[in-house]
């Protein structure tokens, strides 16, 4: 077990230096963070009730639960169905709203114990010694066999963190930082292993149990956990004593409002798109049928597919026009929509936005213009969005289409070009074929370089006039 938690606190902080958790979408979190909180609410409803529904389908679960209710024992209901009441009065009263768990916890533990009453208790189940974890030393001989296990157990923990932070916005405003996150739990079980810890990651329920209670900054889970180092020390076999439907009752409520509190995102997604609504509910689904090492990996194709289809559908090539000037006013830049083909002696400008994803690079290739006949043609495409490292399509796309250009007597300028792509244009050897002057670097200056490769194109095609047809006579 210890080598198991630092094989997983190894492959956690891996994937966070990897900056891995960008991998889920929204849509895609927003479907799986729900199902995890519907496999929190069936893995407890056997505590809450006494029965245990049947099924490896979550929502069937849920069903066969509801379906079965003659079946449910009347101890456990009723003492969970007491721990929600009180804890229910107990949140009404605003002062002890931030502790109405623990209220209904004690309240009711305290009454099962009073009345003896005949339900499951912790210690039917697991001892809770009065000792903190001695160091154990991992077995290094053991590590060919636990890596698979390892990696899969990083991939739940992992992705049930990244649903949180969708879930339990920073009190504060600040953005999460997932792979910070990631890091953070890869420290946390590589330190934890040597002193006999389980594998272990953020959860939405304790996360929705500290909210509940108050919590509002990091340090909350600090003071936590020296207070449950105190509470094993000192009262450790009082632990024992809590009935498990009081636990299974504080759950559900915990798993109730993690729901209600991500209907406003459900319903986002449900009103963006179809195609991030089908990604949620699949997500969804696969959450609740699938193991959650497969439904991991099926949330990421399905964000990375997601991913595809928007860059595929938003990058475009956008025409700019530049009015005549005037003694009143210069002339201003303009978008137009873009020409069909390039006319003979003329500047043509466009601009390119988009992220040079593979997937976009047929639809830019429809919306570059023809080259046919467009001798003494001057093509400056702005590419000022292009990412410092595009893809090397993109760089095979730009370089055929100057190459065809060419051989129609015409001319290809890149304007705003970066110096690492720049650097990556020189090293492929497209700066040399496309000839001198025909790359315009960036500068801080937004229209500077645009106004910079005008110049040259003006002055080039002042020296390649198009060739007039000659007619018989």
């Amino acid at each position: 077990m210890a080598t198991l938690t630092l094989l997983t606190g190894a492959v956690m902080l891996l994937m966070g230096i990897l900056r891995l958790g960008a991998v889920m979408s929204f849509a895609v979190m927003t479907g799986f963070s729900t199902g995890i909180v519907l496999q929190i609410i069936t893995g407890v409803l056997k505590d809450a009730t006494g029965y245990t529904p049947q099924g490896h389908n979550k929502l069937y679960q849920l069903g066969n639960w509801l379906a079965h209710i003659g079946e449910w024992k009347g101890a456990a209901t009723a003492v969970a169905a007491v721990t929600i009441a009180i804890w229910a009065a107990a949140r009404a009263i605003k002062r002890l709203e931030p502790v109405a768990l623990l209220i209904a916890m004690v309240f009711t533990s305290a009454g099962v114990a009073a009345l003896s009453t005949d339900v499951e208790l912790v210690r039917d189940i697991a001892s809770v010694p009065a000792a903190l974890p001695a160091f154990t030393a991992p077995d290094l001989s053991a590590v060919p066999h636990l890596i698979g296990g390892a990696v899969s157990v990083a991939l739940v923990a992992l992705a049930q963190a990244a649903g949180i932070a969708p879930s339990m916005p920073n009190p504060d405003g600040t953005r999460s930082d997932i792979n910070g996150d990631f890091r953070s739990q890869g420290y946390a079980n590589l330190t934890g292993g040597l002193f006999q810890a389980l594998p272990s990651g953020g959860s939405l329920s304790r996360t929705g149990v500290a909210v509940s209670a108050g919590a509002r900054t990091r340090w909350a889970g600090v003071i936590s956990g020296v207070f449950l180092a105190l509470v094993v020390l000192v009262a450790g076999s009082l632990a024992e004593h809590i009935p498990m439907p009081v636990i299974g009752a504080l759950i559900l409520i915990v798993g109730g409002e993690l729901i209600w509190g991500k209907r406003h995102d459900i319903l986002l997604v449900l009103r963006t798109s179809r195609m991030s609504s089908a990604a949620m509910t699949i997500t969804f689904l696969a959450t609740t049928q699938l193991p959650l090492q497969q439904a991991i990996i099926l949330g990421a194709v399905l964000s990375l597919l997601l991913y595809c289809a928007q860059a595929a559908r938003q990058a475009k090539l956008v025409a700019l026009h530049r009015t005549p000037d005037r003694a009143e006013a210069p002339g201003r830049w303009e978008t137009a929509e873009t020409p069909a083909a390039l006319a003979p002696g003329t500047v043509t400008v466009l601009n390119y936005a988009g992220s040079s994803f593979f997937a976009e690079l047929p639809r830019i290739e429809n919306q570059l213009p023809s080259v046919d006949g467009a001798h003494g043609a001057v093509l400056i495409l702005t590419v000022r969005a292009l990412p410092d490292v595009p893809s090397s399509a993109m760089l095979k796309v730009l370089d055929h289409y100057a190459a065809r250009l060419h051989d129609q007597g015409g001319r290809l300028i890149l304007c705003g070009v970066h110096p690492a792509l720049l650097q990556l244009l020189e090293h492929s050897g497209t700066a040399a074929r496309l000839g001198p002057g025909s790359i315009v670097p960036a500068t801080t200056q937004l229209l500077g370089p645009l106004e910079t490769a005008l110049a040259e194109a003006r002055r080039w095609t002042a020296l390649h006039p198009p060739v007039q047809p000659s007619h018989p006579r």
